[in-house]
């Protein structure tokens, strides 16, 4: 018999994923948001990961959405692709993690493998994950259920490294099962997939991977505040590092999202909780979460120098997404040079021509503004390199323009 696929959680992740898997096997994408359910059976979604074409693509290939649990009880395989996100504390809350194991848990069945995607420190899906399963589904691990791991790769926004185009991490919870997670993935990822030789070698290969990100970005952020106290262009000095062949091309900026700025935590979390202070991942993340109130305060310092009350002082803010054209705000470290600006007392406004009004609105409590003038402010900072972006003509001498990413040729401070 041929495996049934449900697949938990459909966002950035999850969908991409089960329209991959509709190309060959019968699907259910379950979510319990009734909204997403809706609209993705409208053939819409939101995050723009797939288009309209291939939402209903997936609908005519016999995939069901849905937010009944009855209707994903006779599926073999489930895999889960919630958020992991963290909690005010910078600790990891596998809430939703824990909640999907709950639901699989009433509807698992003898020799059914649950798969898990979302990022987590080693050792969660076999320590955190599979006690629930066994305790609401009354049955045992690796006897009667088996589980997998397969970090999810997905690059929110990028249309050229799609879910099947990047290479897959597959790990299970027996030699055996390892195998059958490895061949499922194989049969839809054109790039290949590499088996791992456990659950927890796979875990810690995922949190590793944004971790060295996050360390190197920080790297290059340090640098940004050292050569801007010495008057010297950073992208200048990278532009000419960089033309040594093993030389490694960072940029620095803001950090957010849902993976870089939020898994070095997970693994910092389980290193303390076995009695290691991590300091080299701490010390990057410290110095990452703070380039906002950096920024910030470096705009404030240019439109002083200009003559600039900052009192009232209005600044547009371009982009709150956490990335270039894509909408996903989750995790935005904008937020922390608007909030810095706004302590300054300033008047902040912000456009993204990407990004959600209703959601940025719910997240963080902020208006976007369809059109703007922009020579009607004091300050504009450019802090996502959105595409539209890139062609802006900023001439106005009396403005302080600051480029983040510097996608201007000309800007007054940049990083």
């Amino acid at each position: 018999m041929k495996d049934k696929i449900a697949v938990i959680g459909l966002g950035y992740v999850g969908l991409p994923l089960a329209h991959a898997f509709s190309s060959k096997y019968e699907v259910v994408g379950f979510d319990i948001a009734e909204w997403r359910i809706d609209e993705l059976k409208n053939g819409e979604d939101r995050t723009l990961e797939l288009s309209s074409k291939q939402v209903k693509e997936a609908i005519a290939n016999n995939m069901q959405f849905t937010c009944k649990l009855e209707d994903i009880s006779n599926c073999t395989i489930y895999i889960v692709t919630v958020p992991t996100p963290i909690d005010k504390y910078k600790k990891p809350d596998l809430t939703p993690l824990l909640k999907a194991s709950e639901s699989i848990g009433k509807v698992l069945k003898k020799d059914d493998i649950v798969i898990y995607e979302s990022t987590v420190y080693p050792g969660a899906t076999e320590e955190d994950c599979v006690p629930i399963l066994e305790k609401v589904s009354g049955l045992r691990f690796n006897k009667d259920f088996y589980c997998g791991y397969s970090p999810e790769r997905i690059n929110p926004g990028d249309k050229e490294h799609t879910v099947t185009k990047i290479l897959k991490v597959t790990a299970g919870s027996t030699p055996e099962i390892g195998k059958k997670v490895d061949n499922l993935y194989a049969s839809i990822i054109t790039a290949g997939t590499h088996l791992a030789p456990t659950i927890k070698v796979a875990e810690a290969a995922k949190v590793i991977e944004n971790s060295q990100r996050d360390i190197n970005i920080a790297f290059v952020n340090e640098l940004s505040i050292i050569f801007n106290r010495l008057n010297i262009d950073t992208n200048a000095v990278l532009d000419a590092a960089g033309t040594k062949w093993n030389f490694l091309h960072f940029k620095p900026g803001l950090v957010g999202g849902h993976c870089i700025g939020v898994d070095p935590y997970y693994l910092t979390h389980k290193a303390q909780e076995i009695g290691y202070n991590p300091e080299i991942i701490l010390a990057g993340r410290r110095l990452n979460d703070n380039m906002g109130i950096y920024i910030a305060n470096q705009v404030i310092k240019l439109m002083i120098k200009k003559g600039q009350k900052i009192e009232g002082a209005k600044i547009l803010v371009l982009g709150i997404t956490f990335k270039e054209n894509c909408p996903d705000i989750r995790n935005s470290r904008v937020i922390d040079v608007i909030r810095e600006l706004q302590d300054f007392g300033c008047n902040v406004e912000i456009s993204d021509y990407w990004a959600n009004a209703k959601e940025v609105k719910r997240e963080y409590q902020l208006e976007l503004k369809d059109k703007v003038d922009i020579d009607n402010y004091d300050a504009v900072i450019l802090a996502v390199a959105h595409k539209k972006y890139k062609t802006l003509s900023l001439n106005n001498e009396k403005q302080v323009v600051f480029d983040i990413k510097s996608i201007l040729n000309r800007s007054d401070g940049k990083l």
